[in-house]
């Protein structure tokens, strides 16, 4: 079993669709040096090394000072108090203050905490529990508890199992007593009373203070609020994409005159015998173009012929460039002489193995088997250095050290070093290439209809 020539019409389609996201040449980049910011200068930097280790030459002194004098700069913007970076302010005062990082792993485990707590009050006073009791000063008091609002303090809690305990009908109650000893001096509480305590130390105050200008907390309103909005904006941008793809698949099946021999899937699920040890690999797609292959068992089997994933941002499609890659070497691994069963809001496919075993991740079959749908706008600030690779440059231990003092730029040089010599420093030493080619696979969805409106003018005008 193998999978079927990819379409020439699409392949003609991909290729004429406009890609509005690509990226200028990198020499016209280099042009503008002087109008540079210092992210800017420091990818060029880091890709200036990394051709030179590609040609098996050494970077030279030069392109060693251009990275350590950008990210000097870099860091440096980040620490200004009055317009930097206050996510990466708050990394340098975790790292300097004991306190602070003792404050932030507690915050870090606050909400299993909270629930473990809020679990233990169910087992004690579920409104159930306190039907059976025949003392209504038991009742109320169990009541009370439970009622307790989520955003109680952690020490109101405390005080209020301790105010219960000592009640002269919960303390003869011995079972009862023991559960509520057992809450009021369990280790989540206890962790939750600690983090309280350390919020009126100065150090932590600011910390919290950073945290919250760089966006609202984590659980909080508006928080919720702002996953709401990115939520629409998400469904957004993949129904863009899905109406592109329905035209091309609709364009496709017309130019084999064969009715239905084109869908369009979307979330479609990796089953679980393929999703195994999946290791961070993407494991859901948000739109794919299927080709009709056959029969498998009296039911249609399908050739996976496009994968598609839209993001509201081009900055969205960089971080999750290396999960899809992971997705296709997941897929891969299918049996070329079996059959998958993949989940889709459109009901269960049966996709052939033969056509998911030849998924590659080359540039040039990535070309014709993977799109990024994004519907921003190609305005948008450019950024060659990505938010991964700059937090990584920015978090290296000689980096903070370096934004601790902000002394001698020297004192970066080990980032240097180890962006040259080691391994974990792979993706941010070739992340130019990688942004050049996710650019590359960009398209509007309005890009894509016109492009197969064009296409099946063609096919109307060849008939």
């Amino acid at each position: 079993m193998s999978p079927t020539p990819t379409p020439r019409l699409l392949v003609e389609t991909l290729r004429a669709v406009a890609r509005r996201y690509r990226l200028p040449p990198l020499d016209a980049i280099v042009s503008r040096m002087q109008d540079a910011n210092p992210s800017t200068a420091l990818a060029l930097a880091i890709e200036e090394a990394r051709k030179a280790i590609e040609s098996g030459v050494a970077p030279d002194a030069a392109a060693k000072r251009r990275f350590i004098e950008a990210l000097a700069h870099m860091i440096r913007d980040a620490m200004r108090p009055d317009a930097g970076d206050p996510a990466f302010q708050a990394v340098v005062l975790r790292q300097q203050a004991a306190q602070v990082r003792e404050y932030a792993a507690l915050s870090e485990q606050a909400a299993q905490d909270r629930r473990a707590v809020r679990a233990a009050i169910v087992a004690i006073a579920h409104p159930r529990k306190q039907t059976r009791m025949q003392s209504g000063a038991r009742r109320e008091a169990l009541a009370r508890l439970f009622d307790a609002p989520s955003t109680v303090s952690a020490s109101e809690l405390r005080d209020t199992i301790h105010c219960i305990s000592a009640m002269p009908e919960i303390a003869s109650d011995v079972s009862l007593l023991h559960a509520l000893t057992q809450l009021r001096d369990s280790a989540a509480l206890g962790r939750l009373l600690h983090a309280e305590k350390l919020e009126s130390d100065e150090d932590v105050r600011r910390y919290r203070s950073l945290r919250d200008r760089n966006g609202p907390r984590s659980g909080s309103a508006a928080a919720v609020a702002d996953g709401v909005t990115a939520q629409r904006r998400g469904a957004d941008s993949e129904a863009s994409a899905e109406r592109a793809l329905k035209a091309l698949a609709q364009c496709l099946d017309e130019a084999d005159g064969k009715p239905a021999a084109y869908r369009v899937v979307t979330s479609m699920r990796v089953p679980a015998s393929l999703a195994a040890g999946h290791a961070r690999a993407k494991t859901e797609w948000d739109a794919v173009l299927l080709r009709r292959a056959g029969t498998h068992d009296a039911k249609p089997s399908w050739d996976v012929c496009l994968l598609v994933e839209a993001k509201a941002s081009a900055d969205a499609a960089t971080t999750d460039f290396a999960r899809l890659l992971r997705g296709l070497r997941l897929l891969s691994r299918a049996n070329e002489n079996a059959c998958y069963a993949f989940e889709t809001r459109e009901g269960t496919v049966q996709v052939r193995g033969a056509s998911l075993s030849a998924l590659r991740t080359d540039e040039a079959a990535l070309e014709q088997t993977v799109l990024y749908c994004c519907d921003a706008s190609d305005a948008a600030a450019l950024r060659l250095l990505g938010a991964a690779g700059r937090m990584r440059l920015m978090t290296a231990p000689a980096s903070l050290d370096y934004a601790s003092r902000l002394a001698d730029p020297q004192d970066l040089e080990p980032v240097w070093d180890a962006l040259l010599a080691s391994p974990q420093w792979a993706a941010t030493l070739g992340q130019y290439p990688a942004l050049r080619l996710v650019r590359e696979l960009m398209v509007h969805p309005d890009d894509l209809l016109e492009a197969v409106n064009d296409a099946a003018k063609r096919i109307g005008h060849t008939e």
